[in-house]
């Protein structure tokens, strides 16, 4: 079968994509962040510890991983239209029984199957939009898709908080069931496949050099080095986003004394300062390339330096005394580490032939994602063994900033996917591509 041919232009009606998928990872997100607004009020009625709901804000992550991985090779097969469609059903469906019966079991059990619906979510938006757009023009699409995750948060917390508020918790998720439902409407009508296949060799490039380098294997892929640093890279910012979604209005309550409807205007900071940094990183992303620097500096040290930077604010906020100030810390190192989601898959993407990638970054999410397994569980366990909550909040952060800074040195000693670029072509029996960019300077 002859590969479609590389095109360098963006196709008529992308960004309507790039919108619909936005508004998917809004629900998507909306979706995550329910369970840790309802914390406190869950907690409460339901008479749990915090290492039971340490577990709760683990159980979204027991299948995220695996579900990952096998729709990530079913992207490879079937169009990105249907599985998104029937992913945005199952959010849907697993909302209603929590209204239904808001109990413990209920509530982990819905939160399993959301987490297996929800695991591919980003990876296979991602993949979707690939199809739209060439290499070069990627960061900015996918710093939007991203940015779905704070906008979910930032439109949706109010709303949500409303409802905990004035109603009860478990009628916040038979409202975002609703909306997830809603979306799937719309797709079924508006949702379209993409029409490119870029490959890492550049556009343009020999027919046989394309099939050549669409058989380069899996192994080799996934154990590359840029491909392993993504990954690490993506735990340590994954950790910091996991306790983002569980712990952070919980924290901003128990360990900084503000009252449940406070918190929930509290709550859409970190999300809204995560929104400016990811568009930011996008947008300088593409004009450091447009300036010729290489992909290594342009992506790779973007994507690590800021989970170091992010380590030193954790560590600053145990030893400052303000709740203000320790707030500000977290919600700023909140926001910089996410800059690390926006250029971890553009990375993948360079390097990936189109018919291993939509597998590649679903890997790739379902490594980071089991930091979402641990990193909820884990602070618990501190919180409870903890003679005061904050006490037991500034602990666990201080093991955050730990992963955070070997993610960051890991991440600038590994992430060169210009190389990468350059050896999966070499490796498939290809020459050197003349447009390829490097990551020698």
């Amino acid at each position: 079968m002859t590969p479609r041919s590389v095109s360098s232009a963006t196709p008529k009606g992308a960004w309507i994509i790039v919108l619909l998928l936005f508004l998917y990872m809004v629900v998507n997100y909306a979706d995550k962040i329910v369970v840790g607004l309802a914390g406190v009020p869950i907690m409460a009625e339901l008479t749990l510890t915090p290492r039971d709901f340490g577990l709760l804000g683990s159980s979204f992550f027991f299948l995220y991983s695996v579900s990952a991985v096998i729709f990530g090779f079913v992207i490879n097969r079937v169009p990105t239209r249907w599985v998104l469609l029937f992913l945005s059903l199952v959010w849907g469906l697993s909302q209603f029984p929590i209204v239904l019966h808001p109990a413990f079991t209920t509530l982990l059990l819905c939160r399993v199957v959301l987490g297996a619906g929800e695991g591919p979510a980003f990876a296979v938006a991602l993949h979707a939009i690939f199809k739209w757009f060439p290499d070069h023009e990627r960061a900015l699409p996918t710093a939007i898709l991203a940015q779905g995750a704070s906008a979910g948060v930032i439109v949706a917390v109010p709303a949500l908080n409303w409802i905990i508020v004035h109603h009860s918790w478990h009628l916040a998720f038979g409202a975002l069931g609703i909306v997830s439902l809603g979306w799937a409407a719309v797709w079924l009508v508006l949702g379209r496949e993409g029409p490119l296949d870029t490959t890492p060799t550049s556009s343009p490039a020999p027919a046989d050099v394309v099939a050549r380098v669409s058989q380069v294997s899996y192994a080799r892929l996934l154990l590359s080095p840029t491909f392993v640093g993504v990954c690490i890279a993506g735990l340590g910012a994954y950790t910091s986003l996991s306790l983002g979604v569980a712990w952070f209005t919980p924290f901003v309550i128990k360990g900084l004394g503000f009252s449940q409807e406070r918190a929930g205007w509290i709550s859409v900071l970190p999300w809204g300062w995560g929104a400016i940094c990811s568009i930011v990183t996008g947008v300088a992303s593409q004009a450091m390339l447009r300036n010729g620097y290489t992909t290594r500096g342009a992506r790779g040290v973007f994507a690590a330096v800021p989970l170091i930077l992010g380590a030193g604010l954790l560590v600053l906020m145990a030893v400052v005394s303000a709740p203000m100030v320790k707030l500000a810390l977290l919600v700023t190192q909140f926001g910089v580490c996410g800059s690390t989601f926006v250029l971890g898959p553009t990375m993948l993407g360079e390097f990936t032939p189109p018919a291993r990638r939509g597998a590649v970054i679903a890997i790739y999410q379902a490594v980071i994602g089991l930091a979402g397994v641990v990193a909820p569980a884990v602070m618990g366990n501190v919180l409870d063994g903890a003679a005061t909550p904050l006490e037991g909040y500034l602990r666990g952060y201080e093991l955050v900033a730990v992963v955070l800074a070997l993610a960051g040195v890991a991440g600038l000693a590994l992430l060169r996917p210009g190389e990468e670029r350059e050896r999966m072509l070499r490796a498939s029996g290809g020459s050197r591509s003349p447009l390829a960019s490097t990551d020698e300077a």
